[in-house]
């Protein structure tokens, strides 16, 4: 998905990248542990759907192969990390579907993964927008294939922007009681944590990372006020109506 002179990577970038994918493993088996990948040991809650197993496996194929290719990257196999880069792109044409028509359903027909005091309409909006933007940052990562500083930095966005539903499941109840606080405020902080060191890192900004995460942190709040007005509401029952 870049060129083979672009892949000359700093050990730095390698620790930095290779720790993103560690910390979005622990954090998608922290948040899911329980309701999907240890349910049997743990006596978790059955999943209410086939979709929902169908998003699961999807999003958790999607996870190894995000961190096989920053592994790749680090053990210097550049060639083999493009050669997927084809096998990437139908899988996030698979996740953006799939999640899609998950929300959706879930919107439809209601979820216990829903937080009861939002109506299930309303809610549809968080899905919604990470398919949006996880679309976005994906088709600018691929458009910005051969420019590597760019296309890592936007596939670094492709999880930060999915973060936020595992970052809500984890079990730590003085956690999950500051609500969207909690799990809008860790991706955000990453974002801008990540941009300050890069930016002091390297003595210069980078654009595209720069506005595609003012996109990110800017759609929490808007999400939050946006949900329940009637032209969201009127907009979610249309689209579910048809997609679900």
């Amino acid at each position: 998905m870049a060129t083979n002179s672009d892949f000359d990577w700093r050990r730095s970038d390698r620790r930095v990248y290779g720790a993103v994918a560690v910390v979005f493993v622990l954090v998608v088996l922290l948040g899911f542990g329980r309701t999907y990948y240890f349910r049997y040991v743990v006596d978790g809650p059955a999943v209410p759907s086939i979709l929902v197993h169908i998003h699961g496996l999807v999003m958790t194929l999607w996870v190894a192969f995000f961190v096989s290719q920053v592994w790749l990257i680090r053990t210097k196999r550049a060639k083999v990390h493009m050669n997927m880069g084809m096998l990437g792109i139908a899988l996030a044409i698979v996740v953006i579907v799939v999640g899609f028509f998950t929300g959706a359903a879930a919107a439809k027909n209601g979820s216990a993964a829903s937080p009861p005091d939002i109506p299930p309409l309303a809610f549809f909006i968080v899905p919604f927008v990470d398919i949006v933007l996880f679309t976005v940052f994906f088709g600018a990562a691929i458009y910005f294939r051969k420019q590597l500083a760019d296309h890592k930095r936007l596939m670094l966005l492709t999880v930060i922007n999915f973060l936020p539903p595992a970052v809500a499941r984890i079990p730590i109840p003085t956690l999950q009681a500051f609500g969207p606080l909690f799990f809008f405020g860790i991706p955000t902080l990453l974002a801008l944590g990540f941009l300050i060191y890069d930016t002091v890192k390297n003595g210069k900004l980078n654009k595209p990372f720069m506005i595609g995460a003012a996109i990110l942190i800017a759609s929490y709040p808007l999400r939050l006020m946006v949900s329940e007005t009637n032209a969201w509401l009127t907009f979610a029952a249309w689209i579910t109506s048809w997609a679900a």
